[in-house]
């Protein structure tokens, strides 16, 4: 038998007598050909026979024996829809030692984790109940008057993470910790659980100004708060400590933890970049503080590092970097940080390598050099691969040309877990032959519209937009806000193109009559709901934002012009919609009329009603579309609730916990409606609720709260 549990031809063949193999070898190797016929269906039993024995142990057995496997010790199944913790294999592996230590924080902690996938943290809050002290026992740690001195305690309790490391005393609570409308205690234990994930990135820093001294972490320019990566747990005994958990970060815990947080393969990293040697910098040399905008000096932040400072001063709140000196002209500044998000969609720091795919001819570029060249290389077919996150260049256009070249396709991607930015001024338009097909992945293009021209024949067209991010508004302001509300990121103007969305984030789009555009798990966004997510050729010289004034557009219209057939399936579309014919599913269509002179007779208009479906979605109420089946919406208690609707948040498109529940679990598999339909948020927490009830100790309760 071989390494591999397996028989050779061989092997059988000599198993038999040395006459019959000389024999055969006189009459042409007959017997041996059987053999080998012989041997495949021996396989095939010792197969099976390894599998039996494999199938007796929960790490080895097949998916479908785990079950029965977890029948024999008890385990009760979860609604096993969740993706990332759909398997029961280590819940069945973990049961006994689960039960051995039934009712501690730390098995109360793992199961949060092993069955909702987010990181999880247990507070038992009679341990923080304000007692008459015993002067025998005295508890140091139930002081009835807080400690108004410990700045770290008093950042901790008040800031992001909703009590969840809030070490005062508190009076006790008689209302019930299960509806999340009391805490404090005897009974109580909360469970904090962590939406928002940490997602690492690296790329140059970002001038706020033109001083080379003060710079932003996010690639937009934006002041955007930075993330711990957690720490990988080993002890099961351990108890959850903030640095085990995606926190945002606060000043004075990073400040006071700033050697866990900061070095290569930690939270934050700065370095410069120089002739191709990158120097980081050292932690001594890097100080927490807070770097405001000063009101008395305009232009300046506060607590900057002075002339010969050799410290660097960082707010990881602000997300604002700030120097003593500018760099040399040949030096350039970049990061390693991480930043949180809530939704796996636009590219950036998650893992997507699924979506990745492969060619022959391939080109790749890095830091930031010119692209152009590089996609003429492979305009005929094949690939250009960006492998980092740093700024670049866009071209004037992307094009996939040859001639006589039927079926062409053309892809633009990123490496895994990279989000390179890809920047213009005009725009960026893409020359493309019948018949091809232009596919996006991982990109983040801000500054210009993403168009497709009208061509003179009647061929399709087809654009794939995988995990990119066509920033809305087309680029951010400091603040965060969009700088062009409204202003289109896609234009498509080709009545025979063909688009598809998946995973992505894009602005306001145009596309004619006669466009098909397909989206799933992506956001439309029009920066405010009553601003236009999707019409058709918009008016040119009319002054709206939507205007599209190129040279091949020369049609006039009234801005009323529908679009083309848009379909939707689990996105969300921040403001109103204007379709030739509309197919949504398990989607959120977030838009109203604004007040006063709005020529729109509804928020979601469809031209076509008696074609196409509304199904499991939100749609506000006065909206003209074709039949609805099960859609929230028109009763005032099913209004949605967002952490938040600004593009770049952390909490970006979350639904709240007090959404209604027509909406948290009124998609076609009770998931949200929505992007965020497939975290599925309501089944992770059905299943925790399932697991508690198991482990609790006897009289104790339990809230599950989201910190992020």
């Amino acid at each position: 038998m071989s390494g591999t549990g397996l028989y050779t031809t061989d092997e059988l063949y000599r198993l038999l007598p040395e006459v019959y193999r000389v024999r055969d070898a006189e009459q042409n190797g007959v017997l041996r050909e059987l053999i080998d016929l012989l041997a495949g269906q021996v396989n095939v039993l010792a197969e099976s026979v390894e599998q039996a024995y494999d199938d007796q142990f929960i790490e080895t057995c097949a998916a479908w024996v785990a079950p029965y496997i977890g029948d024999l010790v008890g385990y009760r199944t979860l609604n096993g829809i969740v993706p990332q913790v759909a398997s029961p294999r280590a819940e069945v592996a973990n049961t006994i030692r689960y039960r051995r230590r039934k009712g501690t924080v730390t098995v109360l902690e793992e199961l949060g984790r092993d069955v909702t996938g987010w990181p999880a943290h247990a507070v038992e809050y009679f341990r923080l109940l304000v007692t008459s002290q015993y002067m025998n026992h005295v508890r140091s740690q139930a002081n009835a008057t807080a400690d108004l001195r410990s700045a770290l305690d008093l950042e901790l309790a008040g800031g992001f993470q909703a009590g969840a490391f809030d070490r005062f005393a508190h009076t006790g609570e008689m209302r019930s910790v299960v509806s999340r409308s009391g805490r404090y205690g005897i009974q109580n234990i909360g469970i904090f659980l962590w939406r928002v994930a940490s997602l690492p990135l690296t790329a140059p820093l970002v001038a706020a100004d033109g001083s080379g001294r003060r710079f932003r972490f996010d690639q937009l320019g934006t002041d955007k708060p930075l993330f711990a990566d957690p720490r990988t747990e080993t002890d099961v005994t351990h108890a959850t400590e903030p640095l085990d958990l995606p926190l945002p970060l606060l000043r004075r815990f990073a400040q006071a933890n700033l050697d866990s947080l900061y070095g290569a393969g930690l939270s934050l990293l700065l370095g410069s970049e120089s002739g191709g040697v990158v120097s980081p910098l050292a932690v001594a040399d890097v100080r927490i503080c807070d770097l405001s905008d000063d009101p008395s000096t305009p232009g300046t932040w506060a607590h900057e590092p002075q002339t010969g400072d050799t410290r660097v001063a960082v707010d990881p709140v602000l997300g604002r970097v700030a120097y003593a000196a500018a760099p040399d002209p040949d030096e350039t500044r970049e990061a390693t940080f991480h930043y949180g998000s809530a939704l796996a969609v636009g590219g950036g720091g998650y893992e997507r390598s699924s979506s990745l795919a492969s060619a022959t001819n391939v080109a790749t570029a890095q830091d930031g050099e010119p692209l152009g060249a590089k996609l003429s290389s492979v305009a005929g077919g094949g690939m250009l691969e960006i492998l980092d996150s740093s700024p670049y260049a866009a071209p004037p256009s992307i094009s996939a040309t040859t001639p006589g070249s039927a079926d062409l396709s053309l892809d633009v991607q990123s490496a895994n877990r990279a989000r390179p930015l890809l920047s213009r001024n005009g725009q960026l338009k893409l020359d493309m032959e019948p018949n091809t097909t232009v596919v996006l992945n991982g990109l983040m293009l801000a500054g210009a519209p993403l168009v497709i021209e009208e061509f003179a024949d009647t061929e399709p067209r087809n654009l794939i937009l995988r995990h990119c991010t066509l920033v809305p508004g087309l680029t951010r302001d400091p603040d965060g806000s969009a700088h062009s509300v409204g202003s289109a990121s896609l234009i498509v103007l080709h009545q025979f193109a063909n688009v598809t969305l998946d995973h992505c984030i894009v602005g306001p789009v145009v596309a004619v009559e006669g466009v098909e555009l397909a989206a799933n798990d992506s956001v439309l966004d029009a920066s405010t709901q009553d601003e236009i997510a999707f019409c058709g050729r918009a008016a040119v010289g009319g002054g709206g934002l939507l205007t599209v004034s190129t040279a091949a557009d020369r049609k006039t219209g009234d801005g009323l012009t529908e679009g083309g057939h848009l379909t939707l399936d689990a996105c969300t579309v921040l403001g109103k919609v204007h379709a030739r014919q509309l197919d949504v599913s398990d989607s959120l269509l977030l838009a109203t009329l604004a007040d006063g002179g709005d020529t729109w007779p509804a928020p979601v208009w469809a031209e076509r009603r008696q074609v196409g479906c509304v199904r499991f979605s939100f749609v506000p109420p006065g909206s003209r579309t074709p039949r609805k089946f099960r859609c929230a919406g028109n009763a005032p208690a099913e209004r949605t609730f967002h952490t938040s609707l600004r593009f770049g948040d952390p909490g970006y498109m979350q639904l709240r916990r007090s959404t209604n529940d027509a909406v948290r679990t009124g998609a076609s598999d009770e998931s949200e409606m929505g992007v965020t339909h497939e975290l599925y948020a309501p089944q992770r927490e059905g299943n925790l609720r399932i697991r508690l009830d198991e482990y609790l100790r006897f009289g104790l309760e339990a809230g599950i709260f989201y910190a992020t």
